[in-house]
């Protein structure tokens, strides 16, 4: 409706405009074109009539796009849908305004235009921020305010501005707000700005956010530590001072936590096993450095070879790419793998049900995959333990 408004306005001054054209000096000797001249202007705005020109577009029940581009697409569109009569109906209305008065009808028009003008992403963005940080604000609206956060910190631009309009600061201090919801979606903003982003790693990473996240990895509500560790996981990914933030936050310590767990969210569990092949991977790229004792340790060697035994095939393929990885560690030994963990029984054991799934047209590809991978492990595996095993032609 107000487009529609809008629109016949901006006819309406076009309109004033031409007539005004003809003669600067004065109103009273304006000059309306003749009817076939008319035609002549409605033809010059009515888009062409071919199918190949454009797209096609989708249009609403009144027979226009739902929104214009610009306010020449406009003018042609209130054109286009006009009735000529109405058309020489407005001329000779405005034929009688005085100067004055039409200047004040084209101040009123722009007033409008510049009230339905669409606020930039950053504008939008301080708006949501501006919300936030009222402490009166419902939850409802502090809801809205954080999911369109969340859409609008995808393109690397906004969530460069995020942090230079203040905004991380705000997110990490509704990581302490009392409903889960908000902290989740508040962990889930600063995970996806934080994505592939060094600039923006580095600026949650300073503000102190990692250890909170940390903590929050451990709630109860599973759908906030599922975000929280969606967070960690684009803070520490290939970001060394993340990872040495993450250790001092006991981050190993909640790593363990969740892989022992076997009640624990098969979610969290993949993303707990993918950050442990992870850090395994960095920790090998540092050959000078003295390894993380927690990789060694047997009761966490164990945890995450358990997970081979899982009926997601996901989890099982996850968790094999973590054991290869520990497995070319110098610390972990073998043997452990072998006597406390069992390692070469749940290799077996996959083997055969990959056996079983490659007979499966639906799952053939993938079987084969995991398969693959699975052959590899085992391969190093044998290669520690100083056994030589034959490689199936």
């Amino acid at each position: 409706m107000e487009r529609c408004l809008v629109a016949g306005f901006c006819l309406w001054f076009t309109l004033a405009f031409v007539i005004a054209d003809e003669n600067k000096s004065s109103v009273g000797s304006l000059i309306w074109s003749s009817a076939k001249e008319e035609g002549d202007l409605l033809i010059q705005y009515r888009p062409e009539e071919d199918s190949t020109a454009a797209a096609p577009v989708a249009h609403d029940a009144d027979g226009f796009d739902g929104g214009f581009s610009s306010l020449d697409s406009m003018l042609q569109w209130a054109i286009g849908h006009s009735n000529p009569e109405k058309l020489k109906e407005t001329a000779q209305d405005v034929k009688q305004l005085s100067p004055s008065e039409l200047k004040k009808r084209q101040e009123e028009i722009k007033d409008l235009m510049e009230k339905l003008k669409m606020p930039s992403d950053a504008k939008l963005m301080q708006i949501a921020l501006d919300d936030l940080k009222n402490s009166s604000l419902s939850l409802e609206d502090r809801y809205r305010a954080l999911q369109e956060l969340l859409i609008l910190v995808e393109p690397i631009d906004n969530a460069n501005d995020l942090g230079k309009l203040g905004g991380l600061a705000v997110l990490i201090h509704e990581l302490n707000h009392i409903d889960p919801e908000v902290r989740k979606v508040a962990a889930w903003i600063l995970g996806k700005a934080s994505q592939n982003n060094p600039i923006v790693q580095k600026q949650v990473l300073e503000l102190g956010a990692l250890s909170k996240l940390v903590r929050m990895a451990k709630s109860d509500f599973v759908e906030e530590a599922i975000k929280a560790f969606y967070a960690i996981s684009s803070l520490v990914r290939n970001n060394l001072s993340g990872q040495e933030l993450f250790y001092a936050a006991a981050g190993e310590t909640m790593l363990q936590d969740i892989l022992r767990n076997s009640s624990m969210d098969i979610r969290l569990q993949k993303k707990a096993v993918f950050l442990v092949s992870d850090l395994a991977e960095t920790q090998l790229e540092k050959a000078d450095e003295a390894e993380r004792s927690f990789f060694g340790d047997r009761f966490f060697l164990k945890s995450v070879v358990d997970l081979t035994h899982s009926k997601d095939i996901d989890l099982q393929e996850k968790a094999l790419i973590a054991i290869k990885n520990l497995l070319l560690l110098r610390t972990t030994k073998a043997q452990v793998l072998r006597e406390f963990c069992g390692l070469d029984i749940a290799l077996e054991r996959m083997r055969v049900k990959l056996e079983v799934l490659m007979e499966e047209e639906d799952h053939r590809d993938y079987a084969m995959d995991v398969e693959s991978l699975r052959n590899q492990v085992e391969l190093i595996f044998h290669e520690r333990l100083g056994k030589r095993m034959q490689v199936p032609t």
